[in-house]
């Protein structure tokens, strides 16, 4: 029988392309939970099909910008995915956003159309935008106006390398950037996860939790509706509902930052016992987003399990850049891992001349996940890119065997009396004692030497320690002049939606 050849198009790598094919393979399977809510493949792809109907009524055109201010709701892929068939561009932006914040990157972009969940409308209709033209509500608004859309299947010029997405960063170093990525960069992320990782295929069950906003937080979501699987997205992290549903259910992958995995194990003693031995299914727990320190690791393996904890070092701008498997966890201590598939990297030197081994450097990469820029930032995109080669700015070296160690951001490294100081290696030291929960070090002004360390510390649940112990626990380890100066106790680490520490807020107010 004479087959037609396949068109180019059909042979796009586009980020529907996955769910488009699952939908036409098991259109009654669950894609997706939501609390009470489930979507099923034959939906979603519907639903997702009548968002691009819908905007392609509203003259909405290709390379356009539409905005997404929700938390994690059952809504947010077939917003993306619609959007991104129609040829636009979804703006994800922090459902913690203020009116002002949510004006600035809508006008940033300049995008026509906003979609907003009712937890974060009262922030939109605040807001003074110049370029919204409109604003969808989610709820009965919205199920209107998607009823009324004719589906339409993706743009039939829509090429692999065009953007799908633009995803504002968290601004912990600066002013937000709107950070640019293409359907290839993501659907070729997919692949190599599923292959890295083992729980991404059409029977496994992935538990969501990190928000959607943020480019992991979506990735690690989106890759299960890329291959046919199913998850369980929560609107909001409760760490006694994690460990309850990974107990009860045959959850067999989640994602999470370690400010989840410090929540978890800052819950009382008896709440973690009641449900160790559970996860009978889960075979794999991925750890992003910010550095996991050692004392974590091993407290994740030893309460749910050896083989199965893998930490990925990246970012939105690179992707995934390296991973270290559950086999090396507790043997390759402090390591981020080797360079993850089709990553190329680099250690240099601030002259870009490549590191020893064994010396710190900056970390470069360079793969086919990477961004396509930042947008209309050029002189940003000259800071993070050298001929190709991207920097998020993270200091590292390599042992013999090809292993990477994070060393601490550039901007975190602490120049007291002359002397390099990274605080990453004293939060984790801090962390080692047993009456922190977590630590962060900062560089604070310093008459005499320049800089001096402050540690801010958040002591555990009924635990004691004073200036002092801290002192001389930290003395057992370290060189003096690595040891903080000043000790401060706090009940909280301020942190960003992605879970991330912010330093800079640490830095301004001192005390």
């Amino acid at each position: 029988m004479d087959l037609p050849q396949p068109t180019a198009a059909a042979r796009r790598l586009l980020l529907s392309g996955g769910l488009h094919a699952a939908a036409a393979r098991t259109p009654h399977k669950p894609a997706i939970l939501c609390e009470q809510a489930t979507r099923t493949y034959g939906e979603l792809a519907d639903r997702a099909r009548r968002v691009h109907g819908g905007l392609g009524a509203l003259g909405f055109g290709k390379g356009e910008r539409a905005a997404i201010l929700a938390p994690n709701c059952i809504e947010y892929p077939e917003l993306i995915v619609g959007i991104a068939d129609a040829g636009g561009v979804a703006a994800t932006l922090s459902a913690r956003a203020t009116p002002h914040e949510l004006a600035s990157a809508c006008d940033d972009c300049q995008a026509r159309i906003l979609f907003v969940h009712p937890t974060a409308a009262s922030v939109a209709h605040a807001a003074a935008f110049k370029s919204v033209e409109r604003i969808i509500d989610l709820g009965d608004a919205y199920e209107a106006w998607i009823g009324a859309a004719v589906p339409r299947s993706p743009l039939a010029d829509l090429a692999e390398t065009d953007p799908f997405t633009l995803v504002y960063s968290s601004g912990t170093t600066g002013k937000p950037k709107g950070i640019v990525i293409s359907h290839r960069s993501r659907s070729l992320t997919f692949h190599a996860m599923a292959m890295e990782y083992g729980c991404y295929g059409p029977e496994d069950l992935q538990l969501g939790i990190a928000p959607m906003a943020h480019g992991a937080g979506f990735a690690f979501i989106m890759a299960t509706l890329y291959f046919g699987g199913t998850v369980d997205i929560l609107p909001r992290f409760d760490p006694g509902l994690v460990l309850h549903k990974l107990a009860s259910q045959p959850f067999t992958g989640v994602f999470m930052v370690p400010a989840h995995f410090q929540a978890i194990f800052g819950l009382e003693e008896a709440t973690r016992a009641r449900h160790r031995g559970g996860a009978l299914s889960l075979r794999t727990i991925i750890s992003n987003a910010a550095a996991l320190p050692q004392a974590v690791k091993e407290k994740i393996v030893a309460y749910w399990g050896e083989g199965k904890l893998h930490e990925t070092y990246g970012s939105t701008e690179a992707g995934v850049v390296t991973n270290l498997r559950p086999q090396f966890q507790l043997s390759k201590q402090h390591s981020v891992g080797p360079a993850f598939a089709l990553n190329l990297i680099k250690l240099a030197d601030d002259s870009g001349r490549e590191v020893a081994e064994g010396e710190v450097g900056e970390l470069y990469s360079t793969s086919p996940y990477l961004f396509d820029g930042y947008w209309q930032q050029p002189e940003e995109m000259r800071t993070a890119v050298r001929e190709g080669w991207v920097s998020a700015g993270d200091l590292a070296r390599q042992d013999e065997d090809g292993f990477y160690y994070i060393v601490d951001r550039k901007k975190d490294m602490v120049v007291s009396g002359g002397l390099n100081i990274y605080p990453r290696e004293i939060e984790e030291v801090l962390l080692q004692h047993p009456a922190i929960h977590e630590a962060a070090v900062v560089g604070i002004a310093d008459e005499r030497w320049g800089e001096a360390l402050r540690a801010y510390v958040v002591l555990r649940r009924d635990m004691r320690a004073t200036p002092g112990d801290l002192d001389t626990f930290c003395r057992l380890t370290l060189a003096g002049y690595k040891v903080p100066r000043h000790f401060t106790f706090v009940g909280e680490l301020p942190r960003n939606a992605g879970g991330k520490v912010l330093k800079k807020a640490l830095v301004a107010h001192p005390a």
